[in-house]
């Protein structure tokens, strides 16, 4: 994998990417000249187009990464991968079309779209057919030599067995740290030199899966390896960059404390998020105002009591903030004065609230707390102070979340669906913290952009 902004992109992706980029150019300029043949028009030098093509190009690999053709199912079918690419240059021509009213010089023609919607269609298709699997096959994943043979290292294993991992296990030794669970694993013992070892191997990295670090350490190992050239990582790294989240499981303070991440050098970029948060809510509250007008009304024709409601929720720092949300349940759907999550086919859930969950149209009014600056687009899940003071006796670091303000999207929830117990809340801790130690300007557009897979596809919403 590559860090991109303080994010990992897997080589494998950020190539395909590069490839259909200049596909999405080449398109947008065959477009063009095919057009201008048919009505007699002479063609110019591509270089006077630049800022139309590149519009072109831009919009419609931003409605890529939005729908998930760079997910990992998509690089592994082609069915999926063929779905999602029609759907995203759908996207794209929607997106282009408003940028034609806006900024008429920085689109193509109506005419020219049309022409280079289809031949993107069947040249991003074409590529992969092209390549097969092969993005996704064992050309691009990384060798591994796995330095344990305990529970760490079988984290490793079953990670390593899903699909879409990007490497591949070569060796597991042995370290003498505890228990030996891995039956394939060669103890260090039997090993004269391990470095020698990792080479013959023609592995690309090692992991540190220790159990017991404490007088385990092998430091004259590992820096023989470093020096060979292969990287050598702790297994709280690895995970990090394999799974996208902090794991619970393996961290402790002194990694979260020295590891890279939570930096107070961001002020600019904080800066920039702020901005672009009171742009962009005001903008979202003027286009939605009538849509919020709407669900609100069918809101109070279903059921009695109010359309909107207020609830305290925690924020930057633990600090209390109330947010305003559509009323997607009866109105005594917490009699009890307990707040209760929700749960799957909820039988408090109204049947607009349904709807308006699953489409997230309740959410549009926090809106106005990210404009007085109470959320942020992109952030962790604001959650109840009951909640919040129970899940800090049972779950390690969870405090650490409310130190980036809280989101109406975020990084958990567009990779894990909704949780109602302790596991889900712990699953979607991890998510929150990766995005706290690595926000970035980049990261947040990367999870505007998912967020509309998640509405296109609302699979675990509740």
């Amino acid at each position: 994998m590559i860090r991109l902004f303080k994010h990992y992109v897997p080589h494998a992706v950020l190539l395909l990417g590069m490839m259909d980029f200049m596909l999405l150019l080449l398109a947008a300029e065959l477009g063009w000249v095919l057009r201008a043949h048919q009505i007699g028009m002479e063609v110019s030098p591509a270089t006077e187009r630049i800022p139309q093509l590149l519009s072109y190009a831009v919009a419609l690999e931003m409605a890529m990464i939005a729908v998930g053709v760079y997910g990992s199912d998509a690089l592994q079918s082609l069915r999926f991968a063929a779905a999602r690419l029609l759907v995203s240059i759908s996207l794209g021509i929607i997106l282009l079309s408003a940028l034609f009213f806006i900024v008429p010089s920085f689109s193509l023609w109506r005419s020219n779209l049309l022409y280079a919607m289809g031949l993107s269609a069947g040249m991003l298709i074409a590529l992969r057919i092209l390549l097969g699997k092969t993005l996704g096959g064992q050309a691009f994943k990384r060798r591994l030599v796995v330095l344990g043979a305990g529970p760490r290292a079988e984290r490793v294993k079953a990670l390593a067995r899903v699909h879409n991992a990007g490497f591949v296990v070569v060796g597991y030794v042995g370290m003498n740290d505890g228990p030996q669970l891995i039956p394939e694993a060669i103890n260090r013992d039997a090993i004269y030199n391990l470095a020698d070892h990792v080479v013959l191997l023609n592995a690309s990295e090692v992991v540190l899966a220790l159990e017991e670090r404490r007088n385990a350490l092998p430091l004259n190992d590992l820096l023989r390896i470093k020096t060979t050239g292969v990287h050598v990582n702790e297994i709280s790294t690895f995970l990090e960059r394999e799974t996208g989240r902090i794991d619970l499981a393996s961290v402790n303070p002194s990694w979260l404390i020295f590891s890279d991440g939570f930096s107070s050098g961001r002020r600019l970029s904080s800066v920039a998020k702020r901005l672009f948060d009171i742009a962009a809510s005001a903008l979202l509250l003027l286009l939605t105002g009538p849509l919020i007008v709407i669900a609100a009304i069918l809101v109070k024709l279903e059921t009695r009591g109010p359309a909107f409601y207020r609830q305290s929720r925690v924020g930057l720092f633990g600090q209390d903030f109330n947010i305003l949300k559509l009323r997607s349940m009866r109105q005594d759907a917490e009699a009890g004065g307990r707040a209760v999550f929700a749960q799957e086919n909820d039988p408090r859930i109204t049947r607009v609230g349904r709807f308006i969950r699953k489409t997230r149209i309740d959410e549009l009014p926090q809106t106005w707390s990210v404009l007085k600056g109470e959320m942020s687009f992109v952030g962790p899940r604001p959650e109840r102070r009951q909640f919040v003071e129970d899940l800090e006796q049972k779950l390690p670091y969870y405090a650490e979340r409310h130190m980036v303000k809280p989101g109406i999207t975020g990084w958990a929830q567009i990779n894990y669906p909704y949780g109602a117990n302790l596991d889900d809340s712990r699953n979607k801790l991890e998510y929150d913290l990766y995005y706290a130690k690595n926000y970035t300007p980049f990261l947040d557009l990367l999870i505007l952009l998912q967020t509309l897979r998640v509405i296109l596809w609302p699979d675990g919403v509740r």
